[in-house]
């Protein structure tokens, strides 16, 4: 007999994303939803949905009462509150409740940038130089320009636009008091890397597939900034949009491939991923692979990376879901 599955997943709400233009990225989880809910039930699983809302306490408790052998976790944090992800995956190991994707530890560990750095350069793992800045701190910036201004603490490339990539100190200033004031209190600067941008994803937990490359192309004019901007990603008539294309498999020489592939395996095992998680790189100006970002539980929404290199690899949607299923309930 086929397990019982909850699906659960945060309930879009307005939130200060709604005020910065990036409430797209909030309600991707509908897409996403809706895709794991036609594949399981296609699949032949019986599943039921689970919206999730604040506060955390009531949280909790519709969790403790789910009559359900394993959840299909889908949920990305309370709008404006990240960290409310891990928390919730948290809940559910506490809870002795198998789900999907990456345990809470490793869902905190990627959301904090520099953390997640600090790991990456004690396992041997190239990743770009950087700096946790502020408006009050930014005059202790010791980076080599041009550098690229992040959120400390988001996914999904909220906050990432044209203008995060600096290349004076006036840009710099202006950005990281931007950033920190939106997110949070503080920036991750971070040198850029100029060359070829690639991903991989990873499914596994004691067992690992690296899932066929990713090459971000962009066709952009020359003055502007290559990066995968929160546009790039979410907004359709944007010509950032058109200008970047996933291109899967990546048209590279197999010991290039296997050099990516290896390098997105260790950062796995690095952050103690599991499940599946997505790994971001790029070559710096002297031709080394960095790790730009680690994300554990990335969208799987039809045509999204994740989804776009298990076909390329062979395997329907439903069968991507499965194997996500599968990882879950064997723990292999």
């Amino acid at each position: 007999m086929r397990p019982k599955i909850a699906v659960i997943y945060n309930e879009p709400a307005f939130s200060r994303y709604d005020a910065m233009g990036e409430q797209k990225a909030v309600l991707g989880v509908l897409d996403a939803l809706a895709a794991v809910d036609e594949a399981l039930d296609e699949l032949g699983y019986p599943a039921f949905r689970v919206p999730l809302s604040p506060p955390l306490e009531q949280v909790g408790k519709s969790l403790n009462e789910l009559k359900a052998d394993l959840v299909f976790n889908l949920f990305e944090g309370f709008d404006g509150q990240p960290g409310t992800e891990a928390i919730v995956a948290d809940m559910l190991s506490k809870l002795g409740l198998p789900y999907t994707g990456c345990a809470g530890k490793t869902l905190a560990l990627a959301l904090d940038k520099a953390r997640t750095k600090a790991v990456l350069e004690a396992s041997g793992i190239a990743t770009p130089r950087g700096q946790v800045l502020n408006a009050e701190t930014v005059s202790k910036f010791h980076l080599d320009l041009p550098c690229i201004v992040k959120p400390l603490g988001e996914d999904a490339s909220h906050g990432l636009t044209e203008e995060s990539l600096v290349s004076d100190s006036s840009a710099l200033l202006n950005q990281v008091t931007l950033v920190s004031n939106r997110f949070g209190g503080q920036a991750l600067v971070e040198e850029f890397m100029p060359g070829r941008e690639f991903n991989a994803t990873v499914m596994g937990n004691t067992r690992f597939t690296v899932l066929p490359v990713s090459e971000i192309v962009y066709s952009l004019p020359g003055d502007v900034p290559k990066i995968l901007t929160f546009a790039a990603k979410w907004e359709e008539d944007n010509p950032y949009f058109h200008a970047t294309a996933a291109v899967c498999p990546a048209q590279i020489e197999d010991s290039q491939r296997e050099c990516i592939s290896n390098v997105a395996l260790s950062a796995y095992k690095a952050l103690g991923c599991r499940g599946y998680a997505r790994v971001d790189m790029r070559y710096d100006g002297e031709g080394k692979l960095n790790v730009i970002e680690v994300n554990s539980n990335p969208d799987i929404s039809p045509g999204t990376g994740a989804a776009r290199q298990a076909k390329a690899c062979g395997m329907s949607y439903n069968e991507f879901i499965e194997k996500i299923v599968l990882l879950a309930l064997r723990g292999d």
